[in-house]
């Protein structure tokens, strides 16, 4: 309106004929109109440069990531790849993850014969293996990497996950990076229950303290354990009784626990053991598939491990008897023996890519990670308790068993009314090779892969196939709260 106003007062005289009569005035117009224009211009830039700033790309960076997300002008959600997969990682204290590897030491027990801090390195994988065969059999892809660092593994690959975000509104699901199961070992022999317990209740009091907490009340929350789910439900608080009571404290109820064993609690997921085997591309791994299947097999079956004796009634006693007395059909390592060689990767998959059939009895527990090294062979595993797999590794395994594996019975066994060597003979050369297929194709799902070159994977592998599962997982949870 001033504008108005000011050319009014120089380009309006009253009366018309007099309106450019005189010179000065009509120079003055000329400069106020020319003034406009530029000012008009001037301002549209600045309006559309703030409004562009405003809502174009949003860069959003996660302590844990130097990648950033962006999310486009006018994107439509069937355009966003990340929409539903968005994932924010809790920067908890220091003392509840890095602390543990730093102090790695604590964790070592004086019955191991390596340090634990051996296996920290390479982000969690271990030590590389060094072959002195004369063969690429064993590259850069193998590693001596120890079960119980899953947490770090997990970790590292969650650190890459490229649907990570700041902004904890916008994801689905949210990552505790607690390292639940190193973090128990250093308390599990000779210390009381309130040190067992004290890390998992100061956790719960830290995370019901953050506001991402209060969405769901945890249960869009999920952790890894390196150790079974039974290790984390004390029953009681005798010195003497195993284990902490993390998973019974209430609001830890709400959390998804991704553990390498489940148990009758819904809320725990059971994901593969770690192998030695960490690929950095499908090449790799389809190089890997394709010699497993030209192994030669010159054993019916064969058994890696210890006999229990001090379990009642052991199934393995009874395994080692049956293999010894097999006529050179199984092939024997016994890890009772002095100076085994059970713990050596290599020896374990030169046994188990020359056979056949796996036989993986229970052992401290139902499953153990010698499933996933039979896997990984090509060997057709041999279960003697359907907790051993069947009831546990629902998102990798198939549901119909007898499509990779042997199912014997661990009663009908011990009573003498089957023979494993008699057991195998009639499966079929078809059947066999069925089924190793069948194994041979599981391999990607059961290996974690080496993400740490930034090469990205079409093949899903156990870690991805954990994500889609928690993300499902915490979609269903959300859908029955409203």
């Amino acid at each position: 309106m001033k504008f108005h106003a000011l050319i009014s007062e120089f380009c309006v005289a009253k009366p018309l004929k007099n309106k450019w009569r005189n010179q000065s005035r009509r120079i003055n117009c000329s400069k106020y109109l020319c003034f406009l224009l530029l000012f008009s211009i001037v301002l549209l830039i600045f309006l559309r440069h703030l409004f562009f700033f405003s809502i174009d790309a949003r860069p959003s960076s996660h302590h844990h990531s130097k990648k950033k997300i962006h999310r486009l002008v006018g994107e439509s959600s069937s355009q966003d790849s990340c929409l539903g997969r968005y994932i924010y990682i809790h920067d908890l204290p220091v003392r509840f993850n890095q602390d543990l590897l730093t102090n790695c030491q604590v964790f070592t027990r004086s019955i191991d014969t390596t340090s634990m801090c051996e296996y920290v390195q390479n982000s969690g994988f271990g030590p590389r293996i060094i072959s002195s065969e004369a063969s690429d059999l064993w590259n850069s892809n193998w590693f001596w990497t120890n079960q119980f660092m899953l947490e770090v593994i997990f970790h590292d690959r969650m650190k890459k996950y490229k649907c990570l975000t700041n902004d904890s509104l916008v994801a689905s699901a949210i990552f505790v990076p607690y390292y639940a199961g190193l973090d128990l070992r250093r308390y599990l022999w000779g210390f009381n229950t309130s040190m067992r317990d004290s890390s998992g209740f100061d956790l719960i009091n830290w995370l019901k303290q953050k506001p991402q907490w209060k969405t769901m009340w945890g249960k869009d929350h999920f952790l890894v354990s390196s150790r079974i789910a039974r290790d984390f439900r004390r029953k009681s608080d005798r010195k003497s009784d195993w284990g902490s009571n993390f998973r019974f404290l209430p609001e830890s109820k709400n959390l998804s626990m991704l553990t390498i064993e489940s148990g009758p609690w819904e809320n725990d997921i059971a994901v593969p053991y770690p192998t030695s085997f960490h690929p950095s591309s499908d090449d790799q791994v389809l190089q890997w598939q394709n010699l497993m299947r030209t192994q030669n097999r010159p054993y019916l079956f064969s058994f890696a491990g210890a006999s229990r004796t001090r379990q009642k009634n052991s199934t393995r006693k009874e395994i080692i008897r049956h293999c010894q007395s097999s006529n050179k059909l199984c092939k024997l390592l016994d890890c009772n023996s002095v100076g085994h060689e059970c713990d050596d990767p290599l020896k374990l998959m030169n046994l188990f890519r020359s056979s056949i059939f796996c036989l993986q009895p229970p052992g401290d527990s139902l499953t153990r990670r010698s499933t996933f090294d039979s896997i990984l062979a090509g060997c057709i595993p041999v279960f003697f308790h359907p907790g051993s797999a069947y009831t546990q590794y629902l998102w990798y395994l198939p549901k119909n068993y007898s499509n990779y594996s042997v199912f014997i019975s661990a009663t009908d066994l011990k009573l003498g009314k089957v023979r494993i060597e008699e057991k195998l003979v009639t499966v079929s050369k078809d059947e066999v090779a069925s089924m190793r297929e069948e194994v041979i194709r599981l391999i990607p799902r059961i290996i974690y892969g080496d993400r740490r070159s930034g090469v990205e994977s079409v093949e899903d592998d156990a870690f991805d196939l954990a994500i889609k599962g928690v993300l499902k997982r915490v979609d269903r949870l959300r859908g029955s709260d409203l």
